[in-house]
Parts: structure tokens; C-alpha cells; sequence
């Protein structure tokens, strides 16, 4: 498998990218992350991108993600909100899970939103749709179709008992 190949392949499946905790609150539109390529100070950044980065892309679909290199003296996260503010987030000489923390306190979705988002992502309120959590509980209650067998018998003819029975 070709995805397989490179550094750390184990980045770039599926069960590792849903596994990320971390999803961003609605207000964020920008997302940069400010790190050196060397320095011991920058390589809790530099594993925060490498690893955690994967899966905060993945979980925030509409979010826009920069990694700026080689810019700074130290690393630094800086959040772009919508209404034009900003947050600076000092990530220096932090490791990769220090980070992931500090960020899923200060700019990531309550346990409580995540939960209620998820319920009312599985609501179905489509009317075709029918069956215990839905509006309808059976099909026959739709104007048109067949009632159920329980309550008003089929016809011999659309029956299979009947339909199939071989003949002695």
C-alpha cells in the first residue's frame, strides 16, 4: 500500500484521525502555528504539528490551518476569530501533550457541545423515514400502502406461503 510508506505511516488512517480530541469552537476561522525546525525549545511544536495536527485538520473541516517555519524566536499558537480578534497561546518549551490540553481548555468544544452536537447531528427528521425513534412507527401508517398483516390479513395472492407452494 503506497499510503503506507514514509514517516510514521500510522498519521494518515482513518481510526488515528478520528481519534483526535480536539475540535475547535465555531468562532475560530484561522488556526497558525509558529515553530522553529531547530532549537529544543520548539520540539514540543514540532511534534504537536507532526502528530496532532493530522487530526485537528480532520476534525475542523472549515478551518484554516498555516504552519509558519522559521519565523520566530519562540512558538507561539495565534487563533484568527470572526469577529476580528485574536489569541495568542505561548507553546514554548511545552511537549506535544501539554499542548493538545491547554488547547482543548482555552479553544476546544466542551465535552457537554460535543454531546449535544452528536445528538442532534443522528435526529432524523426526514417524514420517509419510519421505526422506533422516528415520527411513524410502520410504514402503514403512509396513506397508500399496505396494512400491516397484524391487523387486516394479506390477500392469498401476496402471499409467499401461498405464492411458492408447490403443488402435489
Amino acid at each position: 500500500m503506497p499510503f503506507m510508506i514514509g514517516k510514521a505511516p500510522i498519521r494518515r488512517t482513518i481510526k488515528y484521525l478520528e481519534a483526535g480530541r480536539l475540535v475547535l469552537k465555531d468562532q475560530i476561522k484561522i488556526f497558525t502555528v509558529n515553530y522553529n525546525t531547530h532549537g529544543d525549545h520548539h520540539q514540543g511544536a514540532r511534534d504537536f504539528v507532526f502528530w496532532h495536527l493530522p487530526q485537528l485538520q480532520y476534525k475542523n473541516p472549515h478551518l484554516q490551518i498555516c504552519t509558519l517555519k522559521n519565523m520566530t524566536p519562540s512558538p507561539f499558537i495565534k487563533c484568527f476569530y470572526e469577529s476580528g480578534q485574536r489569541m495568542l497561546i505561548d507553546i514554548d518549551s511545552k511537549s506535544k501533550d501539554e499542548i493538545q490540553e491547554h488547547l482543548e481548555k482555552v479553544i476546544g468544544k466542551t465535552k457537554e457541545v460535543l454531546q449535544a452536537e452528536a445528538i442532534a447531528k443522528e435526529k432524523k427528521d426526514n417524514p420517509a423515514n419510519f421505526g422506533a425513534m422516528c415520527d411513524r412507527h410502520c410504514i402503514c401508517e403512509i396513506l397508500g400502502q399496505i396494512p400491516c398483516p397484524g391487523t387486516c390479513p394479506l390477500p392469498f395472492e401476496m402471499r409467499g406461503k401461498y405464492k411458492y407452494a408447490k403443488e402435489d
